[in-house]
């Protein structure tokens, strides 16, 4: 199938503080944040005209910033505005929002202190992150060789570009493969996430959740397990080892690309259940669409 690549879209781009025509949003070859990924990012869901948890996105790429050590020259109001602005300008009711942030090109090397800081936000239409019909089969999964650093190696707790060199080499591995999807562990070998959402299991009525310490807690899976509580599931955050997968009936992923999709399989484990995913699916659906409010 062929696709329309990125740099040859009609629309508009909000950079550095004016919309500017599609094609004309460009950066210099010899730009920081391509070479020393110096650059953080928030993916955003536009739901019937509002973006879902748009606030927390912003706050998170702001403190994303201050942990990669640069200031975003913007207040947090004027990053609302500018979402607002480039959904305006694309005349978008439904779709994908990215706000990001990088070091400019006016110092090559490993220090950047002198670098201007780029702010931009490109918005477009999204339907979906996974085929229907894996969603509905359920997402097969193959743990990969990449995991997830010791959090004294990396600022995990950033949304940043660097951080998602490995989640790349897992996806392709999968795909390769014959996968939907790849399985994350971390270093210390407990399940973590998968390459671009987290990863949750269900046993009988509660929901286990890896403990997000070396990795993000996602805006959607906070959202999901709120959600999960509400409906009197009990909710348990902790180290998951790969042996237990067999103990759980169900597993699905939570981010704002997948938004809440069931997982059939990781490795040789199946999961046949999908009741309770089911009803979470319904409810984060309710919600994102203003039916439901925590």
């Amino acid at each position: 199938m062929s696709l329309l690549p990125f740099d040859a879209r009609d629309g508009f781009i909000w950079y550095d503080g004016e919309l500017v025509p599609w094609k004309d949003a460009k950066v210099h070859v010899l730009t920081h944040g391509f070479h020393y990924a110096s650059l953080v990012f928030e993916g955003e869901r536009l739901y019937d005209g509002v973006i879902f948890k748009g606030q927390e996105h912003t706050e998170r790429l702001f403190n994303s910033a201050k942990l990669m050590d640069f200031t975003i020259p913007y207040s947090v109001d004027e990053i609302n505005a500018a979402k607002a602005a480039a959904i305006a300008a694309n005349k978008l009711t439904n779709g994908y929002v990215r706000p990001f942030a990088w070091r400019g090109s006016e110092q090559m090397g490993v220090s950047a202190k002198q670098n201007k800081i780029h702010v931009s936000v490109a918005v477009w239409e999204w339907p979906t992150y996974f085929t229907a019909e894996a969603r509905m089969a359920g997402l097969k999964v193959v743990t990969g060789k990449w995991r997830r650093p010791d959090p004294q190696t990396i600022p995990c707790h950033a949304k940043a570009a660097g951080l998602y060199m490995i989640c790349t080499l897992n996806k392709h591995a999968a795909e390769n493969a014959g996968y939907n999807e790849c399985l994350m562990l971390d270093w210390r070998g407990r399940i973590a996430e998968t390459t671009g959402a987290n990863i949750l299991f269900v046993r009988g009525d509660e929901i286990h959740a890896p403990t997000p310490d070396c990795f993000l807690n996602g805006i959607t899976r906070q959202s999901v397990l709120a959600l999960a509580k509400r409906r009197g599931f009990k909710v348990i955050e902790r180290a998951i080892l790969p042996e237990e997968l067999p103990r759980f009936n169900e597993s699905f992923v939570t981010g704002t690309a997948a938004e809440v999709t069931p997982v059939g399989s990781i490795d040789d484990v199946i999961f046949p259940d999908r009741e309770v995913t089911k009803v979470l699916m319904q409810d984060y659906d309710d919600l994102v669409h203003g039916r439901l409010t925590l």
